[in-house]
């Protein structure tokens, strides 16, 4: 536990990640890594939170919050951290992060975890980002798999016209699942 607590971060970082490998993390640990200092740090917490089988709610908070952090690392991190465990208290936060961020990864993440949870809160957030930048457009094809209805079809059907040859193969992959 000493290195958790030296001024190193990268020591803090190694420290957290053998304290998980032998399952000896508790919710005060996870929450100061989160509330660190350093970016590093609150980046490898995240990415090492969204694998933990078991979660206390009071975590998926602190996790949320970090949607407004200021590095958007975090931010991607967070986002994959809230959709890895279904969070749905986080699809308002998400869909803020999918419609305004100026990150396209921050965003892309975010429609990626919005789809993951499947919330129909969603749906048009998901939906508008077919207008955003082929990576997010390719990540929405995806996310809808988890929705249905007319508006659904709509917004696949324009896809699946898309200018990027990408887009277009992700619609045809899910149209040919789904039959």
């Amino acid at each position: 536990m000493a290195t958790l607590e030296s001024p190193v971060a990268r020591y803090r970082v190694l420290a957290l990640r053998g304290l998980v490998r032998q399952s000896l993390t508790t919710t005060d640990l996870w929450q100061r890594a989160l509330r660190d200092g350093d970016v590093d740090v609150r980046r490898d917490a995240l990415q090492q939170l969204a694998h933990e089988p078991q979660l206390d709610s009071s975590l998926l908070i602190e996790v949320n919050g970090l949607l407004n952090d200021d590095d958007a690392l975090v931010i991607e991190a967070a986002a994959f951290a809230l959709g890895e465990h279904l969070d749905v208290n986080a699809v308002e936060a998400l869909c803020v992060v999918a419609t305004t961020h100026d990150d396209a990864r921050c965003r892309e993440a975010a429609i990626a975890a919005l789809g993951a949870i499947g919330d129909d809160r969603a749906r048009s957030t998901i939906i508008a980002s077919l207008k955003d930048k082929p990576p997010i457009r390719r990540r929405a094809i995806v996310a809808l798999a988890n929705f249905e209805g007319p508006d659904i079809d709509a917004a696949l059907d324009e896809a699946g016209e898309d200018r990027d040859w990408q887009v277009r193969s992700a619609v045809s992959q899910l149209r040919s699942s789904e039959d």
